[in-house]
């Protein structure tokens, strides 16, 4: 299935294309676990795209949040504060979700990324989506146990400290799935570079920790990848981050 940027990547698993920016659908009959929540004014949008397969937004049993930036977080809280749903993400995102503090891009490093391809229109592009709005969970909770989760696909949460402190992927072992977020991703509009990347330095909380973090995904069972940004990604996590590497040392020579 492939429908107004909706591509059903595996048996009940779609990933949907945002603004500029991607969430995932794991079904389980009528009931479905979103991964991410969009951008604040992609809301219409993530509810067109449950209605689009067979979910109401009642029924979806839990939102999982892969960090806490205004272009994943969007919807959450509508979610949680009008159908209950819980929103549940990494220990260590959740002051941020609660916008304690806000490790994001700012528009100071926008400004000077000016002058690279791609920056200035993606930075209205973003504006207008409520890339600065205000939107805190109020209440997220972190994951009730370790190991897989209780929802639907039974996803494995798998922590990527770097984009953000509390970054986490999302693997669903029995389809051999991988949802990335931003530890990994396969293109946004102001990178220049093709096939799995880290994205571009400015949006990194800790660079070299995001780095380091490819090394947790690397291991894994897993030939299709779903990332944050981009489109779906059909080779092992390993190939993929060999090849994430590559450009992120070819990057480091030039800079």
């Amino acid at each position: 299935m492939s429908n107004d940027g909706i591509v059903e990547v595996g048996p009940d698993v779609y990933l949907v294309a945002g603004t500029s920016t991607n969430w995932v659908i794991v079904k389980d009959g009528d009931s479905a676990t979103l991964v991410d929540a969009g951008y604040p004014k992609d809301r219409e949008r993530l509810l067109a795209s449950l209605a689009a397969v067979g979910v109401s937004p009642a029924a979806v049993e839990a939102v999982l949040i892969t960090h806490a930036h205004n272009d994943h977080l969007g919807a959450a809280e509508y979610l949680r504060r009008t159908h209950g749903t819980p929103v549940l993400m990494h220990r260590e995102e959740l002051p941020h979700a609660r916008r304690e503090f806000l490790h994001q891009v700012s528009v100071s490093q926008v400004l000077a990324n000016g002058w690279r391809p791609g920056v200035l229109p993606w930075a209205v592009h973003a504006l207008r989506a409520g890339g600065k709005t205000h939107v805190p969970v109020v209440d997220p909770q972190p994951f009730p146990r370790e190991g897989r989760l209780d929802v639907p696909g039974r996803p494995l949460p798998v922590p990527t400290p770097g984009h953000t402190d509390g970054h986490c992927a999302y693997q669903l072992p029995d389809n051999g799935t991988l949802i990335t977020g931003d530890a990994l991703v396969s293109g946004h509009p102001t990178s220049r570079q093709q096939g799995p990347q880290l994205l571009p330095r400015m949006f990194h909380h800790d660079r070299s920790r995001a780095l380091d973090s490819l090394g947790a995904l690397e291991e894994l069972d897993a030939d299709v990848l779903l990332p944050g940004h981009g489109p779906v990604v059909r080779t092992t996590a390993r190939a993929a981050v060999q090849h994430a590497r590559e450009l992120a040392a070819r990057d480091g020579r030039r800079s």
